[in-house]
């Protein structure tokens, strides 16, 4: 029933920590979700919020879906959008043929305050991968909320538990958010596809194996997958069908090799728009020399 247990594991994004789950070198993807990293939960002093802001970056071939249990973060890109995201909110930004943008942390700069998300890239398919960039903030009834026998669940995107997001998205996928009391249960969807649960807080247990926060249960075929709570839990569901190998390099995900390598030129040469509303500074591609924002225009 469990073919694999992830633990997360501790990354840098400039002075800020996160718990990577996804690429994993045993199981590289769920899906179409290529990466998933869980951001805190942690408090941001005024002092260290500026450090932990993700300054411009760019993106191709993928969606990146950002989810917020505490905080607010600030995004801006390069088709003009600004927008926060707060708790409870989604942002889905379809990075296509090339978007760029940052995250900021502003209000714990101006008020120090705690940050708790989970981001995750959902691999686009063959065909769409060079699709028009677009951004779409979600909130309210775009993310339909369910309650009954000690589940609460708000399903971000697909079309799952009766339920349906308004979420675009570019392939068959399921994502929710999920809080269980104690002894509550909840089966996954086996008709989407593969399937996963990362356990946020709490504890689980899924065909005789406990399942502790941080870590990911990735199930195998389509057999029934039953997760039941052994105290209140907070969990998020994925999954979805797979859309093919993937490269991953850096912040590009494509089907083609040659495609990473042109959009790493692309950029290293500056010909990927920054941010209209952040464009005074920016993430050098690694190994490459800090840079001024004047030689990106």
């Amino acid at each position: 029933m469990i073919e694999l247990i992830i633990d997360q594991r501790k990354r840098s994004i400039g002075s800020f920590q996160v718990g990577r789950v996804l690429p994993f070198g045993r199981r590289r993807m769920v899906g179409p979700f290529i990466f998933f990293d869980h951001m805190g939960p942690v408090f941001l002093s005024k002092d260290q919020a500026r450090a932990a802001d993700v300054l411009p970056h760019p993106h191709i071939g993928l969606s990146t879906v950002t989810y917020l249990f505490e905080g607010e973060i600030m995004h801006r890109d390069s088709t003009g959008v600004e927008q926060a995201i707060r708790p409870g909110e989604m942002n889905w930004m379809t990075a296509g043929s090339g978007i760029t943008h940052s995250e900021r942390f502003e209000k714990a700069r101006r008020e120090g305050g705690p940050i708790h998300a989970i981001q995750s890239w959902v691999a686009l398919p063959v065909g769409k991968e060079e699709t028009t960039p677009e951004f779409a903030h979600h909130e309210g009834a775009d993310l339909p909320v369910h309650s009954d026998n000690g589940v609460w669940l708000r399903l971000l995107a697909g079309e799952a538990f009766g339920l349906r997001s308004a979420v675009k998205a570019h392939s068959t996928l399921f994502y929710a958010h999920i809080e269980l009391s104690p002894g509550a249960r909840i089966a996954l969807p086996r008709e989407l596809g593969e399937r996963a649960m990362f356990v946020v807080a709490g504890l689980v247990e899924a065909g005789g194996r406990v399942i502790i926060a941080t870590q990911m249960a990735v199930f195998d075929g389509t057999a029934d997958a039953v997760v039941q709570a052994t105290e209140s839990s907070v969990l998020m569901l994925l999954g979805g069908a797979p859309v093919g190998e993937r490269f991953i390099e850096w912040n590009f995900v494509s089907s083609s090799r040659e495609r990473i390598t042109q959009a790493k030129a692309d950029w290293r040469a500056g010909r990927m728009k920054l941010p209209d509303l952040d464009n005074a500074e920016f993430i050098p591609l690694p190994s490459d020399p800090l840079k001024s924002a004047e030689a990106m225009s």
